[in-house]
């Protein structure tokens, strides 16, 4: 069970898995896309075609009719990465019950968005964790976990990258432990400093110069490249921003005053100094280097020496 490319390399290694048979395929149903708004399949669903395997497309997990179909494969047991909430009848139907794979190190960013929240508070280290389905979101008894290092140059774009591989490998081990009915069940630690990751909401990615310029350069790293922190331009435009750095021996100027040479650097001030952007986006423009973007771009800004 998914729906992003997120979820493809782990339906990709479970069909390589010899003591493993994939029966079927529940994904979410085919949505508009693109400038025609087509509508178009989602990566898990054109995986699981490419491989000749039974999709199902429900839009209501709750529907009894779909619960019938899903019943009908007798699938032993059900892998769920980056899909929806499974409602009981669903998760409990099978007779090893449910798995789901989570990117992060549970119990700490239980949450639609935990690759985003963990680059977002600066983590150096995340994960991927396997757990068995139950009533709370995220709660249930954990199997195995995997840790990886977070780099200071990963953003969302390559740390993604990186969990979905190593979620896919932990999947494997996850399977084939339940196989061999060796899987451990622990209950997740109590911990009193929890960190939620909820969706994404647009205030999430509004850029406020008054935090400190580390805590910025982290929310740019979580969002880029999609959804994207974004700001507004002294003169009331949009800009996107995917990547920037603090800058050192700055003169101290009130948070949110813009600068810039006009030909090669943008920057803007913040709690405690100057934070250079250098990749940024202009509303209705593409993604650009901050010198691509200033040679076409007429800022009224106060000019750097």
């Amino acid at each position: 069970m998914g729906t992003p490319d997120f979820a493809v390399p782990t339906l990709e290694t479970l069909l390589a898995m010899p003591e493993a048979e994939v029966v079927a395929v529940i994904t979410g149903p085919d949505r508009p896309a693109g400038r025609g708004r087509q509508l178009q399949a989602s990566a898990v669903k054109q995986a699981a075609l490419a491989h000749g395997l039974p999709v199902l497309q429900p839009t209501n997990l709750k529907d009894l009719a779909f619960q019938e179909a899903l019943k009908s494969y007798a699938a032993d047991l059900q892998v769920v990465v980056a899909f929806r909430m499974l409602p009981e009848a669903v998760w409990n139907m099978p007779r090893l019950g449910s798995v789901n794979i989570h990117a992060s190190l549970l119990p700490q960013y239980r949450g639609a968005a935990p690759i985003n929240w963990a680059l977002m508070h600066g983590d150096q280290e995340t994960g991927v964790s396997s757990f068995f389905l139950r009533h709370e979101i995220d709660t249930g008894d954990l199997i195995l976990q995997d840790k990886l290092a977070i780099d200071p140059s990963d953003d969302f774009g390559s740390l993604y990258d990186k969990l979905k591989v190593a979620g896919a490998a932990l999947a494997r081990r996850t399977v084939a432990a339940i196989a061999a009915g060796a899987a451990p069940s622990t209950p997740q630690p109590s911990t009193p400093d929890l960190r939620p990751a909820p969706k994404l909401t647009k205030e999430t990615g509004r850029l406020d110069f008054a935090r400190p310029a580390a805590a910025l350069i982290n929310q740019i790293r979580g969002l880029s490249p999609a959804p994207a922190a974004y700001t507004t331009l002294p003169d009331g435009r949009g800009l996107k921003v995917f990547r920037a750095q603090a800058l050192s021996s700055t003169e101290p100027a009130p948070p949110g005053t813009w600068a810039t040479d006009g030909r090669k650097s943008l920057s803007v001030s913040t709690a405690d100094g100057q934070l250079a952007l250098l990749e940024v986006q202009l509303e209705g423009k593409k993604r650009m280097s901050t010198e691509e973007f200033l040679r076409g771009t007429k800022l009224e800004l106060p000019s750097k020496p």
